[in-house]
């Protein structure tokens, strides 16, 4: 039985990528801040699924907690299959509006310990020759948009990278870049949701779905909705100075309130 490793796994899309990879047959290491809740959902997915499902209490906004995760991952005893970088978070605000120390906690979250614990995953399954990688980044990665979308767009160049140098190894490595998703994100963020469209809300378990599937495809970048297909490719032709505009003005309506 395979053993996947999720962070930020107690709510949201990592909370999705435990229930559907506990439900395939996988043992899990659940991975958050939060130690009550954690222990809670690997209780609920162990009782409904008859996996096993380890808890470790990590915040990657800190050294000591990457660390852990890092001697997690290369425990060679108990090898971990598939990782899945899932923690993060917004900050509301625009720039020079957000702290610095806000901003480098950020960057912290979503590129060192993305840097780190996919190096820490990566080396061993190369050697045994096989494993997967799903780093989640955001379609923010492809549009001007503040240190939030420039922390994402790291993620998908460094995850694209990474894939294309560990080709042939059985390792893959794929960059997950979803719209807006219901889950706790913005509230946690202190942002406003009540302006955005329906339409372009997605369900974190179909997301989920769409995303295991690009990777068993062999995707270095997935972005799981048809509708989010049709506006990156809107992306693609729009002029970078029209853009950074629309995408100012877009993040003022759609974000934070």
């Amino acid at each position: 039985m395979t053993t996947a490793l999720i962070t930020g796994a107690t709510a949201g899309i990592g909370a999705a990528f435990a229930r559907r990879l506990a439900a395939d047959g996988h043992n899990l290491v659940l991975v958050a801040r939060d130690a009550e809740r954690l222990r809670e959902q690997a209780t609920e997915l162990h009782d409904r699924h008859g996996i096993e499902a380890e808890v470790l209490r990590a915040d990657l906004s800190e050294d000591e907690g990457i660390g852990a995760v890092e001697d997690r991952l290369t425990d060679r005893r108990h090898p971990v299959d598939l990782l899945v970088n899932n923690a993060g978070f917004g900050n509301k605000g625009q720039y020079l509006e957000v702290p610095m120390a806000d901003e480098l906690k950020m960057l912290k979250v979503h590129c060192e310990a993305v840097l780190r614990l996919t190096s820490a995953a990566a080396a061993g399954m190369r050697e045994r020759g096989r494993g997967g990688v799903v780093n989640v980044a955001s379609v923010a990665a492809f549009v001007p948009r503040g240190t939030y979308g420039a922390s994402k767009a790291w993620v998908v160049q460094f995850t694209q990278g990474a894939a294309k140098d560990m080709a042939g190894s059985g390792v893959r490595l794929m960059a997950l870049c979803p719209g807006f998703v219901r889950t706790e994100f913005h509230q946690r963020a202190g942002m406003g949701t009540g302006s955005i469209p329906g339409w372009m809300w997605l369900d974190a378990d179909k997301l989920v779905e769409t995303a295991l599937a690009d990777l068993a495809r062999g995707k270095s970048v997935s972005v799981p909705d048809p509708r989010y297909k049709a506006l990156m490719g809107l992306v693609k032709v729009t002029p970078r100075g029209l853009l950074g505009g629309v995408t100012s003005k877009t993040g003022r309506k759609y974000g934070p309130q």
